[in-house]
């Protein structure tokens, strides 16, 4: 039986949303609207087994154990808490995280 997690999307984690929905709909609005969604789907899906996910390279020097899930060219980056799982911070695949 797979376990079940609560998933929540920290503030910093949605003013990135924002973000990414606001640079993609400056060249199309439907583009950004259907890339959104699939985001958000995907991070739904780490509420059955967020352990998939690899640790992000960052940890070395935060001394965290924060994991990613790639969504096109974004990283998702979250934490397991118990049965929760917080995501931190959306973020390009081409920028390191800065806490």
């Amino acid at each position: 039986m797979k376990k079940a997690y609560k998933v929540y999307i920290t503030q910093n984690a949605q003013n990135d949303l924002r973000h990414i929905f606001s640079y993609i709909a400056e060249d199309s609005i439907s583009s950004a609207k259907i890339f959104i969604s699939e985001l958000e789907e995907k991070i739904n899906t780490l509420s059955t087994f967020p352990e998939r996910a690899p640790y992000i390279p960052e940890n070395v020097f935060f001394g965290t154990d924060y994991r990613q899930l790639i969504h096109g060219k974004y990283r998702v980056i979250y934490r397991i808490d118990g049965k929760n799982v917080f995501v931190l911070r959306i973020i390009h695949g081409s920028k390191l995280l800065e806490l």
